[in-house]
């Protein structure tokens, strides 16, 4: 048991039959609810534990909702990688609002869960989404040409090539992801993380199905991962995706010694973001939310009041 007890999850079934465990704790302090609901999204390879220090932080004036993502923990798994495209796993985080009688609310996000959050933002701003804050999770529109023109990119994201090989799939079944995570990840700091919290990460990677589906989430990604023989230059087949601008007030919060994603990943966000706060975090590495968990505190205290 962790020393930080952020109570007990529960069960919920989304209408698209994905059950999703998930913490819901705090209340909303508005009238209606309206804006006063934070959505937690986690990212690779963790769970809704990744935002403990916020969720702690913020459930005496916000209600914080952080579920177990589509293939994790205990939540549903199923085993096709086209159950884990875009569109299905932003449409889960809907859903989810919607079952909880949630009406608009604040998307946060890291990592993946970050990927999501994006996804989730520009499809309900103005409409559901009312503020979104990312954490080391690159914009669509940047990140997949870095991959083609960054060299250190590229390079950070070659381990993305291994997830997506099926040849790996027995060793993972039979040894775990903690298998395919130490022959091919180069930006853990294992140091950085409570002893507690990853010897339950280290427990629930053991689970054979579990290590697939997290995997699968990186197979069904349109993201293009060039091999680091192939040219630095966008090919001419390389049509970047049509998105809307970003209106709503968003966060984005870097940390800068993220080894999996270099700060160049901000470059030109505020072409695309009309209202965009980034805050950097120096001296920390890609899992910012529990690694400097009080700057990231600081971030989103002085973003959410509108300072």
């Amino acid at each position: 048991m962790s020393a930080l007890d952020l109570g007990q999850q529960t069960r919920v079934k989304l209408s698209n039959g994905i059950e999703l465990d998930v913490l819901d704790t705090g209340t909303p302090t508005g009238m209606d609810g309206a804006g006063e609901t934070l959505i937690f999204l986690h990212g690779f390879p963790e769970s809704h534990r990744t935002w403990r220090h916020q969720i702690a932080h913020f459930r005496d004036r916000y209600r914080c909702i952080a579920p177990d993502q589509r293939g994790y923990r205990g939540s549903s798994n199923p085993q096709e990688p086209d159950a884990y495209t875009p569109d299905k796993l932003i449409g889960d985080v809907f859903l989810l609002a919607d079952a909880l009688g949630v009406g608009k609310f604040t998307i946060v996000g890291h990592d993946w869960g970050g990927a999501i959050a994006w996804g989730v933002a520009l499809l309900g701003q103005g409409i559901r989404v009312e503020r979104a804050i990312i954490a080391n999770a690159p914009h669509p529109a940047i990140f997949g040409k870095l991959l083609h023109t960054h060299p250190g990119q590229r390079e950070a994201s070659q381990y993305i090539r291994a997830f997506r090989d099926p040849a790996n799939d027995p060793q993972t079944r039979e040894h775990g992801l903690k298998w395919i995570l130490q022959k091919v990840v180069k930006w853990d700091r294992p140091g950085e993380m409570e002893p507690e919290e990853r010897d339950t990460l280290l427990e629930e990677w053991r689970n054979p199905d579990t290590a697939i589906a997290m995997l699968n989430w990186y197979r069904a990604s349109p993201i293009e991962v060039p091999a680091m023989d192939e040219p630095f230059e966008l090919p001419a087949t390389y049509a970047a995706p049509v998105l809307p601008k970003l209106s709503i007030p968003t966060l984005v919060i870097w940390a800068l010694d993220d080894l999996a994603l270099p700060p160049e990943n901000l470059d030109g966000m505020e072409d695309i973001i009309d209202d965009l706060t980034i805050v950097k975090v120096p001296d920390c590495g890609h899992f910012v939310p529990w690694e400097a968990p009080d700057a990231v505190n600081a971030a989103m205290d002085t973003f959410l009041a509108g300072i």
